[in-house]
């Protein structure tokens, strides 16, 4: 008789055949979610479907509406369309798998692009898809790994794997190519059918697909200017600096010349911020500067820096935080969740945020609050008068609605988006989340100023990123001027810092998972001492021994 394991599923329990794969399961869950499940959690361990449960387990299944199945989604249609290229258009033809642009990712292409293209590959990609092709994973020695993508031209795949102390690499093969994704992977194509391609330019298009938090359908797409243009000139910027992917980075930290990339990205930065400090003054009528922009973008050194910019050129900025104007705790509305919703608009006295920056405008004395956290009300203790030299910097999740000081006249306002918009890729197939940069930099000051450890920050980053959609992206085109905060070298230095944080994770932990995703992701960049970092830094309010902290 055939051994019997136990098996758990949310609360119920089952008794099946030892060496049952997990795929051989979905039968129990399917029904259960709206799209094919793609991944699972094995007692908090991520593990593909064709994964054999020898001993009692827990399991969880997900599929592409939460962020585990999500990225299992992604990388499967990556590699779905490289193989799509190459099938259609020739061994030669390579793509570059960029940044992320209105749900969706923008892909670079060496060839020249246009609709018929873009329509061309997508049906390709259809083609396998329907196919039920498999993807598979493979183990190989690190130096046949390297022989193969040096046939394949893929110098980018060769330094990664070259930086890889492992003996032995995992692959994954579709058709007859192979590659290598640092994430998990689907075993197979058919359940990769929600996705579309748009076309943007003779250089490329973008590859979009339903998000955890647009999980119905793909809307249609809109095509961010401001924001594309910043990526584009990140990139050409990065270019200019010979370095696209993490080997380039790694190469300059083995060759010890990290300290003068690391000031030229300094005064790169500080460059940009002299320039709109400029921009600003020589709207004569610019008297508020409205700054916004997700968690952990650097917000708070980036108003500092700017208020040091505008002094050299004569002004006296005062800096205002929206949070001061905070409703009265019990006036707080509730979210959907039965919990205060701090994020929403409507937790701002809106009526009196805008009387009082009026007043302000008009050069009026007006008594200003300052929310008190603990009593959750407003306390009024100091005056604050603007003169003909002063402007307003105010940084705020809302600062961008156009729904807020609509008594203003638009050209008193200057509105900056700000966020850390990676480009840097790992290499052309594996690219550097913006998102997941955010998140290691928040671990990291969350552990150093607040005491957090990062399962808690790691249980918040949802909520967060739930305001952030809601709250802060609708509104990054309004913004005059979009702030890239991130920093060239940086992931080498997070990486110090956070990783010991995250090994810190226990593996019965519910975010044992991700805490191990992120430990795989940072494997690819060699670690960067802070020696060499300006306490001026964006990074240094992060890492600490910043000269702005108060």
């Amino acid at each position: 008789m055939e051994e019997q394991i136990q098996i758990k599923i949310e609360d119920r329990i089952y008794k099946v055949t030892k060496g049952t794969t997990l795929e051989e399961l979905l039968y129990l869950e399917q029904k259960k979610h709206r799209y094919p499940i793609l991944i699972a959690k094995v007692n908090n361990s991520l593990k593909e479907l064709n994964y054999k449960i020898m001993k009692d387990k827990k399991i969880e299944f997900y599929d592409l509406t939460e962020s585990a199945g999500n990225r299992v989604h992604t990388s499967g249609l990556k590699f779905v369309l490289i193989v799509a290229i190459k099938e259609l258009l020739g061994e030669d033809k390579n793509i570059r798998i960029e940044h992320s642009l209105d749900k969706g990712i923008y892909i670079e292409a060496d060839f020249k692009v246009d609709e018929k293209t873009v329509k061309d590959i997508e049906e390709k990609m259809r083609e396998i898809i329907q196919e039920d092709r498999p993807i598979t994973k493979v183990t190989v020695e690190k130096e046949d790994a390297i022989n193969y993508f040096k046939e394949m031209k893929d110098e980018a795949k060769v330094g990664v794997i070259k930086y890889n102390v492992n003996s032995y690499i995992n692959l994954y093969k579709l058709g007859d190519y192979y590659n290598y994704f640092y994430n998990k992977m689907p075993i197979s194509t058919r359940v990769l059918q929600a996705f579309e391609l748009n076309y943007v330019d003779n250089r490329g298009f973008m590859l979009r697909f339903p998000t955890v938090y647009i999980n119905d359908k793909i809307p249609e797409y809109t095509h961010h200017k401001n924001m594309f243009e910043v990526f584009n000139a990140c990139r050409k910027w990065n270019a200019l600096m010979n370095i696209n992917n993490a080997p380039d980075l790694n190469k300059i930290v083995s060759n010890s010349n990290i300290e003068e990339l690391i000031r030229i990205s300094e005064n790169k930065l500080n460059s940009e911020f002299l320039e709109i400090a400029k921009d600003i003054v020589k709207r004569k009528e610019a008297k508020i500067i409205l700054m916004a922009g997700p968690s952990s973008s650097g917000k708070t050194t980036s108003s500092k820096k700017l208020c040091m910019a505008l002094k050299t050129l004569g002004k006296m900025p005062y800096a205002i935080s929206m949070d001061d104007y905070f409703v009265e705790r019990e006036e707080t509305p509730i979210g959907k969740d039965g919990k205060p919703d701090y994020e929403s608009l409507e937790a701002i006295d809106l009526k009196l945020f805008d009387s009082q920056i009026a007043s302000l405008l008009a050069k009026e004395n007006v008594k200003i609050p300052t929310y008190n956290f603990i009593t959750g009300k407003k306390e009024y203790k100091k005056y604050l008068q603007l003169n003909e030299q002063n402007i307003l910097i105010i940084e705020g999740i809302h600062a961008l609605d156009n729904r807020i000081l609509k008594n203003i006249p638009k050209e008193n306002k200057y509105k900056i988006y700000t966020s850390a918009l990676t480009e840097l890729n790992i290499d052309n197939h594996n690219r550097v989340s913006t998102t997941d940069n955010r998140l290691l930099r928040r671990i990291i000051r969350d552990n150093k100023t607040r005491g957090h450890n990062v399962e808690h920050t790691l249980a918040g980053w949802h909520s967060v990123r739930v305001g952030e959609e809601n709250y802060i992206f609708p509104y990054q085109d309004e913004a005059d001027y979009t702030l890239n905060t991130a920093l060239l070298y940086e992931i080498g230095v997070l990486k110090t810092y956070v990783e010991p944080l995250l090994y810190s994770v226990e593996k019965e932990s519910p975010y044992y998972a991700e805490a191990k995703r992120l430990i795989d992701f940072l494997r690819n960049f060699l670690p960067i001492t802070a020696d060499a970092i300006p306490q001026d830094s964006i990074l240094r309010e992060f890492i600490g021994g910043s000269c702005y902290t108060e």
